[in-house]
């Protein structure tokens, strides 16, 4: 079972709109749309488990040019 979640981004000023084109190639990621407010981009992903998650977001979101900060919230089923 995929463990969906959604990644909070802040970005440089600025950078938004490239954050999350690069965001978008990244292999688990269903979509990445730059907003407003006190995020700027906002990534629903997938991955097989928690762990798988974590290592994206960590091995290769984070490594992206102009994020700052980074708050991944998996989605769970009460």
């Amino acid at each position: 079972m995929a463990v969906p979640a959604s990644v909070l981004i802040q970005t440089e000023v600025g950078k938004a709109a490239q954050v999350a084109a690069e965001v978008a190639r990244i292999d688990g990621v269903t979509s990445a749309e730059d907003v407003t407010g006190p995020y700027d981009v906002i990534v629903r992903a997938e991955s097989g488990s928690v762990d798988e998650l974590g290592r994206m977001v960590v091995s290769k979101v984070q490594l992206i040019d102009g994020i700052t900060r980074t708050l991944t919230c998996p989605v769970v089923h009460l």
